[in-house]
Parts: structure tokens; sequence; C-alpha cells
């Protein structure tokens, strides 16, 4: 497509912190203006009552993107909102709406949004994250299942994703396009540089573990794997930077217990996006325990900062980390996570892992999340 299109973006944004969301979001909204068209995104003013929400804030002091329009309006537990936002985005005549679905709880305010701008005759698009949670609820699926019926289109970035939503619909196209690269948290830079900005000692190499610390991302797992006796001949910490989504203290209690107080680094608070690239330069290896996975926007950080990774045979995370070439894909198992650290350290595994990082690289383009939802459209 060559012609200017308007486009609008339905999802979290600044000055919500939403994480990978709402980076993915601005991201994104960068990419169709470098595609030449006009783009606004339609963010919330109240995103999750105070009550629902597990962290410290949902809000970031960070200033805003520059070149990005924001509106901050959607109200997601006021109907009355809803109504008023779907008639004044389908007001504007935008080519087409791209929603961001990530949980259930948005579906009543997202899927009534999509109604309203369908019944407009405007098309309307999901990426869906996850059409069922990781930490499933009553009424989950009743609630997905709403949302789905005001999309035409759908685009997953795991094929697990892509297959959970054919149990909702059938009919509709969908498409499975990879997770772009993160690119937007600058260059890499010296790790000696990241060690100091992060206070850290250069004698030791750092294991990552980074983002939000909820259950089903098993740094439970890595703690265990981490106590292994082989692992003491190297001189490693881990690194975990993430803000606690769950109650901090039997991680604690675990630390305590394997004897890790001393060999474990706890930056426990909500990381800037200015900050993020310290964590990821600083480390030498980056790994994902998770016990339950669709896909993941920190392997996409990881490939951006060129850091070999170990991840789990879950949801689709295997799909973007190549066994044995960029890093290890094991079980969710603490021995397995255990040996796969072992072997990295081992046989000295960085120099070989980040070569290859460098060129698989490549096919993470945002130009590529472009093309997939103009050939679904055209289509």
């Amino acid at each position: 497509m060559n012609k200017k299109r308007k486009v609008v973006i339905v999802g979290s944004a600044w000055p919500l912190r939403g994480g990978g969301i709402s980076t993915f979001n601005e991201r994104l909204a960068r990419a169709f203006t470098e595609n030449g068209d006009d783009v606004t995104i339609y963010s919330f003013s109240l995103q999750y009552p105070t009550i629902f929400f597990p962290g410290t804030s949902q809000y970031t002091d960070e200033p805003a993107p520059d070149n990005i329009n924001i509106v901050t309006k959607i109200n997601s537990i006021n109907p009355v909102n809803w109504y008023l936002i779907g008639k004044e985005i389908a007001k504007q005549k935008p080519d087409f709406v791209l929603f961001r679905f990530w949980i259930p709880f948005m579906a009543p305010c997202l899927g009534t949004i999509a109604r309203i701008i369908k019944g407009a005759k405007i098309k309307t698009i999901a990426i869906v994250d996850n059409i069922i949670p990781h930490e499933q609820k009553p009424f989950d699926r009743f609630l997905a299942k709403y949302f789905v019926g005001g999309i035409d289109f759908f685009i997953t970035m795991s094929r697990a994703v892509l297959k959970d939503l054919e149990k909702f619909d059938n009919k509709k196209p969908k498409q499975f396009t990879v997770h772009p690269l993160y690119d937007n948290f600058g260059p890499i830079i010296p790790k000696k540089l990241a060690l100091k900005n992060l206070n850290l000692e250069d004698s030791f190499s750092y294991i990552l573990f980074f983002g939000f610390i909820r259950e089903y991302k098993g740094l439970d797992l890595l703690l265990k794997a981490f106590a292994n006796k082989n692992l003491r001949k190297f001189p490693l910490k881990i690194l975990i930077a993430g803000e606690f989504y769950v109650s901090e203290k039997p991680y604690l209690e675990l630390i305590d217990s394997l004897g890790l107080t001393d060999d474990v680094i706890l930056k426990t608070e909500f990381i800037p996006n200015e900050e993020v690239v310290n964590y990821f330069c600083a480390s030498t290896l980056v790994v994902q325990p998770y016990k339950e996975a669709t896909q993941s926007g920190i392997t996409q950080v990881a490939y951006h900062f060129e850091k070999p990774m170990i991840t789990t045979r879950v949801g689709g995370l295997s799909e973007i980390v190549i066994d044995q070439k960029v890093g290890f894909v094991v079980n969710p198992d603490s021995e397995e996570i255990s040996k796969a650290i072992f072997n990295f350290f081992e046989n000295n595994l960085y120099d070989e892992f980040s070569i290859n990082i460098k060129e698989e690289k490549k096919r993470f383009s945002w130009e590529t999340m472009i093309e997939t939802i103009e050939d679904l459209i055209e289509k």
C-alpha cells in the first residue's frame, strides 16, 4: 500500500507504564508513521481500578514519547465511555482500527468499542497476546468470546495463541507473525559502562531475569537451578530486575533457604525504559524459566542487545530462540535449567551465540509486522 492511511491503535500507551504492551504500541505507531501513515493511539485514562492492580503504580515518570499522538480517554470500567469513544473513533473514518488484546478483563471495554467501530463499516484488527490467560479466572472464556465477536482480522505472535483463537472463531482471517525486535531501548553500550551504571562488580558474570515477577514466569525454577553446586565453580550472580506482581515473601524465603543471599542481586522495582540498556548490557546470559508462556518481549530485547538466552519449551518461546545456536531451549525444570547454565559457561559459548544472534535478529523487523497487517486487510 502506497497511499497514506489513517490508522488508530487502541491500547496502553504513555503515561501508562504497561511494560511491554505500552512499549510495543508506541513502537508500532512509529513503524506506521515511518510507513507514511497518520497514526493515533487511544489509550486509557483508567486502565485498572487500583484494587485490581498488583504493582506499585500504573504510571511512569518518563517524558512523553516524541512525535506520537496519544489520546488518553478510555475508561476500562465505564460503559458510557466505551460508547462515546467508539463513536468518536468511527467519526474520524480511519482506514482501520487496531486493538491490542492481552487480558479478558479488557474484553467488555475493547469489545464494545470494536463493535461500534465495526458497525460504522470500518475494519477492525486485533493483535492478540493471549486469548486464554496464564492465570485463568471464571468467565475468562466468555469475555474473550465477546471481544472476538467485534474483530474482523487477527494477528498473533505465537502459534499457540493462533491455535487457541481457533477455539473461539474458526472463520475469520488470522495470521501468525514473529514478535518484532525491541530496538527502542538505545544502542548497545560497553559491559564495563553498564556495570558501573548499576554499581555492580566486574569480577562476576551476571545471569539476568528481567520483567514483572509473576508465578508463571518461573523465577523459583531459576533460583533452584542456581543452587546447584556444580555452578559454584564459576563466578556467577543472578540479577533479578523487575517489580513483584505477586507476594515477594516466598521468593525471599527461597533465596534464604537455598543459601543464595550473597549470590542474588534484587532490583525489584519497575525498570524505566532508559535503564533497560544497563541491565542487558551488564549481563552475560538472559534466562526466561517460564512455566507457561505464549510469546515474550524479553526475548526480543535480548536479541536487540545480542545476549544469549536460556528459555523453556512452552508456548511460542521455542519458535524464537533457536536451540544451541542463540541459546538453549529446555523443559521448565530446575535441573535442566541448571545443566544449560553449566553448559553455557563451561564451554564459553558467549561469543559463538552472540555472533549467531547478530544474524538471526535480522528477521524480527517491524516492516514484517506492517506487511502482515496490510496483507490481512487486502485479502
